[in-house]
């Protein structure tokens, strides 16, 4: 009997040892086809690649790895941060980890983000899971709208965490994919990241005005999040309002701090890749991305091409998804919308063009975004021109939450200006409805004078574009019955 298993083993060794030719003989000659990406056979190193081919490989590549090498770098420079602070005295930094929050609306000289939101208090924090699990507070806020944005290395939300979907005050747990430890008492949920790194954003709706500002200073002082080994069971708290501040290596500059260097982003890919497991389907990118990576490692001229690729889809690529009408999809009246922000698996074109014009939108049940750069008659929306945005009586985005319209300069940032306005919508207390109903808002470079001032959006001197948010949508704005009103010229 022992000598039977004995030879039942080793001939299923044998067969496990044997070549797919090999094992092909065996079976009549049918090579088994792969079940798995594992089965799957690997680029052969050493093969001679010529630069032609590099760069084909490599413009994929870039585009494909732009919005994880742009994490990367953003998570590189938090890690800076020598404690929670406020960069420059306007954006909220902290060490890998934790979170920073501010203490009012986000200053239009941050140029950390484009495409930013003035109705809410914002919170940011870099995660890097490998070191520790990590501990994030929740208040008791009430029927405060509140919502945190939880995302991994692709921009990919893994956590739920806001009033929409009902998550209690309390302690919650952010863990990596390898994380197998205990879950101490006290913690509500676990939230599992597919990366490492991620990153937390906390939203918490203010009104615009200084009894909203002063009753939300005690629930964002409870904002805060730490290792898993600082945790005690008990509600840390922070006095936000005194945060320091902490010297911007990148200040200046009217445009986005420049998070993918061209040049430098083939010496920085493969790092990318080594801390970001492919997705299910993925593991084909990678293998022939790293067969031109490691020859390029050794190839001057290979890498070369690379670096050229880079430059040249930078420009001729990636630049023009900065435009809202060249990211989402057609949501009626000169409008763009998203679909699938922060859910976008293998839509590599959704996920880079929104890395690179209005980078970490929150999943479509928590906002919609509609974004416009021209007005009813295609014309581009240019401080030289007046325009309205009327929404019929009864016809406000239909939301649970809040809704604004904002204007961003040519560069995606708020425009100064002298009433220190960016937006409107549901955060003013002051805005003046026509007598039948509707709304007008008014988009202009010169104050509209006397009542219509309450209702001006400041716009600048040249190119400007609009957005509007929809935080909490109702099912008329998910499902595509609402649609956003024209952007009429004025007379």
């Amino acid at each position: 009997m022992k000598r039977y298993f004995n030879t039942l083993l080793g001939s299923a060794l044998f067969m496990m040892m044997l070549t797919p030719a090999a094992q092909a003989a065996q079976d009549g000659g049918q090579v088994p086809p792969p079940q798995s990406a594992s089965d799957v056979p690997e680029p052969v190193s050493g093969a001679p690649l010529a630069p032609e081919y590099a760069s084909a490989i490599g413009r994929m590549a870039y585009v494909w790895g732009w919005p994880l090498v742009n994490m990367h770098n953003r998570q590189t420079l938090f890690a800076t941060a020598p404690k929670p602070g406020l960069l420059g005295g306007v954006l909220p930094v902290a060490p890998l980890n934790q979170v920073s929050m501010l203490s009012d609306y986000l200053r239009p000289e941050q140029r950390f983000v484009t495409s930013p939101n003035q109705d809410v208090v914002y919170g940011a924090g870099f995660l890097a899971l490998d070191q520790d699990a990590v501990v994030v507070q929740v208040p008791d806020f009430g029927d405060r709208f509140w919502v945190y944005q939880v995302v991994d290395q692709r921009s990919d939300s893994f956590a739920a965490m806001g009033i929409q979907y009902g998550t209690e005050p309390g302690h919650y747990l952010l863990v990596g994919p390898d994380w197998d430890g205990e879950t101490p008492d006290g913690i509500k949920g676990v939230f599992h990241s597919q990366t490492h790194l991620g990153a937390v954003f906390p939203r918490i709706f203010m009104d615009d005005t200084a009894e909203d500002r002063e009753a939300i200073q005690p629930l964002i002082d409870q904002v805060m999040a730490y290792p898993l080994a600082e945790y005690t069971g008990e509600m840390k708290t922070t006095d936000w309002s005194e945060s320091p501040t902490i010297p911007n290596p990148n200040e200046g500059g009217d445009g986005e701090t420049q998070w993918v260097v061209p040049e430098e982003f083939f010496k920085v890919l493969p790092e990318v890749l080594a801390e970001t497991p492919p997705l299910p389907g993925e593991e084909g990118i990678y293998a022939t991305v790293r067969q031109v990576l490691d020859a390029a490692a050794d190839d001057p001229d290979l890498m070369e091409a690379l670096t050229q690729t880079a430059v040249e889809t930078e420009e001729q690529v990636i630049s023009d998804m900065f435009e809202f009408r060249n990211n989402g999809v057609d949501a009626g009246n000169g409008w763009r919308t998203q679909q699938n922000a922060a859910r976008f698996g293998y839509d590599y074109f959704q996920r880079t063009a929104t890395a690179k014009g209005n980078m970490f939108s929150n999943v479509p049940q928590e906002t919609m975004y509609f974004g416009a750069d021209f007005d009813s008659t295609g014309d581009r929306l240019d401080g030289a021109g007046n325009y309205t945005v009327t929404f019929p009586a009864g016809q406000l985005p239909p939301v649970n939450g809040f809704w604004s319209l904002t204007l961003y300069n040519e560069q995606h940032f708020f425009y100064p200006n002298e009433l220190d306005r960016f937006s409107l919508g549901t955060k003013n207390k002051s805005l003046v409805t026509n007598d039948d109903g509707s709304l007008t808002i008014y988009v202009q470079n010169e104050n509209p004078g006397g009542e219509r001032e309450a209702n001006w959006l400041p716009a600048p001197e040249d190119h400007f574009s609009l957005y509007i948010r929809a935080y909490w949508p109702k099912e008329a704005i998910t499902n595509g019955d609402w649609t956003p009103p024209t952007i009429e010229p004025a007379d």
